[in-house]
């Protein structure tokens, strides 16, 4: 909408009929909050993070991937790392980008009349809207850097002589967000300890504090950047850290690290794994405090959002998603399952190789088709799923085990892993017991072994979660780790390497309440346990065969290549970013422009 308006200079120059009202509403505790929930609609917009962005940014990772392969196809593109500039989701007027655009708008009109009338200094209630005001409008920025890289920075209303910008260096954007929190972070409330920080929809200061931390790890770590004096102007860009003194490690780290630690304790693991999933999926998250674990969700109605239509298991079953195909449509890749240490209680929530028929019957999916079993509608008691284009799913926006997981992180990056082993462990003895976890942290004893176990350790419980693509950027890890996941899938189906001691046969057996399958792998030699079904060659009897899903080229096109632009090919590492869409393009008058050697018009 912001890059839309094309003869609105007199409009936004003229005196709206309301402005004389900016006193009352941002002096008024509810007519402002009313203001932060207009923050928050943009979220809920049919092409905003409801329709496009939620559904499409993060995969393919070497643990998450779009479960259909169909080069040229706008969807499976996008997943690819080969998204044109006229892609058919998202070049939209009323797209994701124009319309975070809108959101952040509207938080800026919001501080703006927070700032001069609201009496934050004196007032906590309405410093508390300021502070959610800061980090909503961080939290949408951070995702505009995280799918696109350098964007317009917009960090105050628009006029007539703004609302035609060009991009500006992300390093513009991380530092002005990151000093919001760190405004804001001391005008929140703890997790509970108010009306609005005991919801999980509202903001609260842990949530801000992982944000903070969030934004340092992405600020500081490897990106694609076009050259310093050259954004916007077709540069191809390569991976490097920033230039930007203010930006380094050695400077955002510390702060960052306080901030996990104030955070530590403030909100808790909830005990059972498979609890904490049923619960977000039966609408029981929606509470915040010390004891709970989600920190913050996208705050749709209770109609609204497309999370379990997109990436629930698999289902067209009558009683399950009301006889419609639904769900399905990404999930883990195929060999995430086996790199669960036995015992692990994350793998059978986490990796669901089974799916719902018409007749509510379950059946195993295929070797090459896996579902996040963290989504399933048949969890949907509180709320059941209708079968229509939204399903009222909350998505969940961080959780404590991250603050956990990037406490140990910085902690081991600045200290080492003696003082990172305890943030790891509280982790890994929820999955495994407390006795396991002890063991494999007293196994961390340098600093590469520690790291190592942390990029191992997100990758095992926040598979579904669609962290690990902005991960594996600020590593420097994306080409590497997906092109071991397309060596670990081959050998899979051959049964080689890891997997030589399997037969490539599995047994199944319903649970008794017929609401799931358990399945075995079976190693060489291996029986069907009594009760249990057998399947002969369920992962290598197709070979190549493009009906299971995991033939050649569906495994190798994890991501695409395409001779381009000047002979450049196309690989993820050079195309980790969305472009700039055609009709953004076009609607800001020239300002905007591709760099990564993507088109411009």
């Amino acid at each position: 909408m912001v890059f839309a308006a094309s003869s609105c200079e007199k409009f936004l120059d003229s005196e709206s009929p309301s402005a004389f009202d900016a006193a009352t509403v941002y002096s008024n505790y509810a007519l402002t909050e009313g203001t932060i929930y207009g923050i928050t609609e943009a979220f809920c917009e049919v092409n905003s993070y409801r329709g496009r962005f939620l559904p499409w940014y993060g995969h393919n990772t070497d643990i998450e991937w779009y479960n259909t392969y169909k080069p040229g196809d706008g969807k499976s593109d996008i997943s690819a790392y080969a998204c044109l500039t006229n892609n058919s989701q998202l070049n939209l007027s009323n797209g994701p980008f124009p319309l975070m655009y809108m959101g952040i708008e509207r938080a800026n009109l919001v501080i703006e009349g927070l700032r001069e009338y609201g009496n934050t200094a004196e007032n906590k209630d309405m410093a508390y809207l300021l502070g959610e005001a800061l980090t909503l409008r961080a939290m949408i920025y951070y995702d505009l850097t995280k799918a696109w890289g350098d964007v317009p920075a917009r960090f105050s209303s628009l006029t007539s002589d703004t609302i035609y910008a060009p991009k500006d260096s992300r390093d513009v954007i991380y530092k002005q967000i990151l000093a919001d929190l760190d405004e804001a972070i001391p005008y929140l409330p703890y997790p509970g300890e108010t009306a609005a920080t005991s919801r999980t929809d509202r903001v609260n200061k842990v949530f801000a504090e992982g944000l903070y931390a969030r934004i340092a790890l992405m600020a500081s770590g490897f990106a694609l950047r076009p050259e310093d004096d050259a954004i916007g102007t077709g540069d191809l860009g390569r991976v490097r850290e920033t230039n930007d003194p203010e930006l380094k490690k050695a400077v955002l780290y510390p702060k960052a690290l306080e901030y996990l630690k104030d955070a530590y304790g403030k909100a808790a693991l909830e005990p059972d794994f498979e609890t904490y999933w049923y619960n977000v999926n039966n609408m029981n998250n929606m509470v915040a405090g010390p004891s709970n674990e989600t920190l913050y969700v996208i705050p749709f109605g209770a109609g609204r959002g497309r999370w379990n239509f997109t990436y629930a298991i698999s289902s067209e079953g009558a009683s399950i998603s009301n006889g419609v195909s639904r769900g399905g449509d990404a999930g883990p890749v195929p060999t995430v399952y086996f790199k669960y240490a036995a015992g692990d209680k994350r793998r059978d929530v986490t990796c669901v190789n089974y799916k719902w028929n018409k007749d509510d019957t379950i059946e195993p999916a295929g070797i090459g088709k896996w579902y996040f079993g963290k989504y399933r509608f048949e969890w949907m008691k509180a709320q059941p799923y209708t079968g229509g284009n939204d399903d009222g799913i909350k998505p969940v926006v961080m959780r404590y085990a991250d603050i956990l997981l990037m406490a140990a992180e910085i902690e081991n990056e600045l200290n080492g892993p003696a003082n990172a082993k305890k943030y790891i462990e509280e982790v890994r003895a929820r999955a495994c017991g407390a006795d396991a976890a002890a063991t494999f942290v007293a196994g961390l004893g340098t600093k590469d072994a520690m790291r190592n176990a942390i990029i191992d350790e997100r990758a095992l419980e926040f598979c579904g979660e669609f962290l690990r693509k902005a991960d594996l950027i600020r590593w420097n890890l994306l080409k590497t780790k997906l092109d071991a996941a397309k060596a670990d899938m081959l050998a899979l189906r051959g049964l080689s390497g890891d997997y030589a001691g399997l037969s490539g046969d599995i047994a199944y057996a319903y649970a008794d309440d017929a609401m799931s399958i358990d399945i075995k792998f079976l190693a060489t030699g291996e029986a069907a346990p009594a009760g249990y079904e057998l399947i002969t060659g369920y992962v290598t009897k197709y070979d190549d065969a493009k009906s299971t899903g995991f033939y050649t080229d569906r495994i190798n096109g994890i991501y695409l290549t395409d001779p381009k632009a000047g002979g450049h090919a196309k690989n993820p590492e050079q195309h980790m970013f969305w472009p700039i869409f055609n009709d953004t393009m076009t609607n800001s008058q020239g300002m905007i422009k591709n760099d990564y050697g993507y088109d411009n018009l």
